[in-house]
């Protein structure tokens, strides 16, 4: 499942979640009213990381402000996300997915080292 909250502590819908949700308001990120899932859904997440650096909310965020969302909602699980993503069975189009996200966060994880 491609969910914070599940991948932080086996279960949907949180505390990871609710700290997510407190972290959106002053980043001027809202719940697109037309998505059925969680927001920390692993592509939302990686949206609002997009919007953060670009400005999709109003204002290009700051590289510590982007680095604190980026540790707090993503690079503290998605990593092991996308690990299992590679050994998903029958996903055969999932597994490179997988590889390419992994590789995606170790490249940022590093340019956030720097």
């Amino acid at each position: 499942l491609p969910f914070c909250s599940y991948y932080l502590t086996g279960f949907l819908n949180e505390k990871p979640l609710a700290r997510l949700r407190n972290d959106m308001v002053p980043l001027g990120i809202e719940r697109n009213p037309e998505s059925v899932e969680p927001e920390d859904h692993a592509g939302a997440l990686l949206d609002m990381m997009a919007g953060l650096i670009d400005g999709g909310f109003g204002t290009m965020q700051p590289i510590e402000v982007q680095k604190e969302f980026f540790e707090k909602h993503i690079n503290n699980w998605m990593p092991h996300f996308f690990k299992d993503l590679q050994k998903a069975e029958g996903a055969t189009v999932f597994r490179p997915i997988g590889r390419v996200g992994e590789l995606f966060l170790e490249i940022e994880d590093d340019a956030f080292a720097m």
